[in-house]
C-alpha cells in the first residue's frame, strides 16, 4: 500500500513558528513533525510516500531528499498554488495509484501503529470497492467540541440525522466524534471532480450519505493529538521527552 501524507497548508496557527519553516518541519522531540509518520509508515512495510507541498515546499524537499535515509521512497507532488486537501489528492493520485491508499494529515500526531492501519480488515471493502473511504475517529479535543462525524457501527455518518429513527442508538453513541485526520482512501472518491482547488470533506459527506464510507474508533489510549497550535506543539514535545 502506498501512503500520501498532507503537508501542503500554510499553518497560519502556527505563526510565528511557521513564517520562515513549513509546519512539517517544526521540531518535535528531536525530529522534524512529518519525520514521525516517514518513520511509522516505513516500520508498518509502507515504503511508498507521496507528500504534497505548497508553502516552503523547497524546504521540505531539501530536508527530506527522496525518502532513503528511512527507507522509503518519497515523491513530491508540488502545488504552485494551494489546492486545499481534495484538489492536493487529486494532483497527487497519478502518483498513487489505482488502489487505496493511507491518507495522513501531516499536522496530526498518534500512539497508533501503522501497521494496524494498512492490514486493517477496513482494507478489503475498499479493495472491493464496498466503500469509497474508511475514517478513523477520536474523542472530541476541545478546540472541537462539537466532533465532525457520526460514528454507527461500522458506518461513518454526517450526522445523526442521517440514521433512521428506528435504528437511532443511544444518544451517547450517536454522539458526533472527531476525524483523526487519517483514513484510508479509494481513488473512485475523486473520480468525478475537475482539477482545481475544493476540499474533501463535502466528497466524504457525499459519500457518507450513499452508504460508502466505513469507519472505527480510536479510543482515547490513541495518544492522538491535533498538532494545530504552538501550545499543542510544545505540550507534545514536553510529554513525548518526557516519556523518553
Amino acid at each position: 500500500m502506498k501512503a500520501m501524507i498532507l503537508a501542503a497548508g500554510r499553518g497560519t496557527r502556527m505563526a510565528p513558528l511557521t513564517d520562515h519553516c513549513p509546519k512539517p518541519l517544526l521540531e518535535l522531540a528531536g525530529e522534524p513533525l512529518i519525520v514521525h509518520h516517514i518513520r511509522k509508515l516505513a516500520a508498518a512495510g509502507v515504503h511508498e510516500i507521496v507528500i504534497n507541498h505548497a508553502y516552503l515546499g523547497h524546504m521540505i524537499e531539501a530536508a527530506l531528499g527522496d525518502g532513503s535515509r528511512w527507507g522509503v521512497c518519497i515523491i513530491y507532488s508540488a502545488e504552485t498554488s494551494a489546492l486545499e486537501t481534495g484538489g492536493g489528492i487529486l494532483q497527487a493520485l497519478p502518483l498513487l495509484g489505482d488502489a487505496p491508499f493511507l491518507l495522513i494529515n501531516g499536522d496530526v500526531w498518534t500512539d497508533v501503529d501503522y501497521q494496524l492501519l494498512v492490514n486493517s480488515a477496513a482494507v478489503d471493502g475498499l479493495q472491493r470497492r464496498k466503500v469509497l473511504a474508511h475514517l478513523w475517529l477520536v474523542d472530541n479535543p476541545e478546540h472541537n467540541p462539537g466532533g465532525d462525524f457520526v460514528l454507527s457501527g461500522e458506518r461513518v455518518l454526517s450526522s445523526a440525522a442521517s440514521l433512521p429513527k428506528e435504528s437511532l442508538p443511544e444518544v451517547s453513541l450517536a454522539a458526533p466524534l472527531t476525524f483523526s485526520g487519517i483514513s484510508l482512501i479509494h481513488p473512485q472518491l475523486l473520480a468525478q471532480q475537475a482539477p482545481g482547488a475544493f476540499p474533501l470533506a463535502p466528497l466524504l459527506r457525499t459519500a457518507m450519505n450513499e452508504d460508502s464510507v466505513s469507519g472505527a474508533y480510536l479510543g482515547a489510549d490513541s495518544g492522538w493529538v491535533d498538532v494545530g497550535t504552538p501550545e499543542r506543539l510544545q505540550q507534545l514535545h514536553d510529554q513525548l521527552i518526557q516519556r523518553n
